[in-house]
């Protein structure tokens, strides 16, 4: 169905749960829970839905260029987020993934959302090896993650050890600690190398190519214009060859292309059979989502429900 009609039904079900849950808030009971479960993954000790709910669009990182940035940033007050997480965590989605921006209102985000009685877990995607205790101090997170930008410029500047004193660092504090990258090949050579890291996030695109450009290497120019960053068509196949081949669980992150794959509701659901199809069944994904203008919540909860 397209999104006017799957909006259709969702906006009836959504009126008829909103009834539900007053008449529950009045009587003073628990909110109920999903209707149906999610399908869940475990983190070391703890369980993780397959879908998690990412963090760029929260910090206006769209993808889309600077208007669209700013578009997000201003719609994602600390208040909204609040409400669109609790949203997330009625929907079935148990675990955010977030990365302060530089507005600094993550922190205050996490607060809120626990402050209204939420059990989500959150993943924090971080890069401060100096900072690591005093954010976990502020956020009280499961998993610590080293920031795939960050990975990815280390890596190719021959300082992979930055990478993982930073999981040695993370598990000194006694916390799940990942690893992010865009390259699959820092993913393949991580696990080759038996380092002791607990779970990868992967991206579905590889968005840092020129940070392995040898010097003086040019690469010819694109085709078309970019925006922001080239996205390539066959990129989730190279990386998703990479998530099969390792034990570790990996978070498939941007699978929907940063909007590049949403042109119309069959177009998601079939960017999110592929990547359940391609990942392994202890693996999962982080989807940011807008629901400015469609409910992008329960959309991608039922399409985790039905290939997870």
């Amino acid at each position: 169905m397209d999104r006017r009609c799957f909006l259709s039904q969702v906006g009836r079900m959504a009126a008829a749960s909103g009834v539900a849950l007053a008449a529950t808030a009045e009587a003073g009971e628990a909110l109920p829970a999903p209707a149906a479960a999610m399908p869940a993954i475990s983190l070391g000790k703890h369980r993780v839905t397959r879908l998690i709910v990412g963090s760029n669009p929260i910090n206006g990182y769209s993808y889309l260029g600077s208007q669209m940035d700013r578009h997000m940033n201003e719609y994602f007050t600390v208040e909204r987020t609040t409400e669109f997480l609790l949203s997330c965590e009625r929907a079935g989605i148990n675990t955010h993934q977030f990365s302060d921006s530089a507005s600094g209102k993550g922190e205050a985000i996490l607060r809120k959302v626990r402050e209204r009685g939420s059990q989500m877990s959150f993943i924090c995607l971080h890069a401060q090896r100096e900072e690591i205790k005093e954010t976990i101090d502020k956020t009280r997170p499961i998993a610590m993650v080293h920031h795939g930008g960050v990975t990815d410029r280390l890596f190719g500047q021959r300082k992979s050890q930055e990478v993982h004193d930073y999981v040695k660092a993370v598990h000194d504090q006694g916390l799940l600690a990942g690893v992010s990258a865009h390259n699959p090949d820092c993913i393949r050579r991580i696990a080759d190398e038996g380092w002791e890291v607990d779970f990868f996030m992967a991206c579905f695109h590889f968005l840092t190519r020129k940070e392995f450009q040898k010097p003086g290497e040019q690469s010819p120019p694109p085709e078309t214009l970019e925006i922001s960053y080239p996205f390539y068509r066959n990129d989730p196949a190279a990386m998703t060859r990479v998530i099969r081949q390792v034990r570790q669980p990996c978070l498939g992150f941007k699978i929907l292309a940063a909007g590049r794959m949403c042109a119309n509701e069959e177009t998601v659901r079939s960017a999110f059979r592929f990547a359940f199809e391609q990942i392994k069944p202890s693996d999962g994904v982080i989807v940011g989502m807008y629901p400015r203008f469609f409910d992008e919540v329960n959309a991608n909860a039922q399409y985790a429900r039905e290939f997870g």
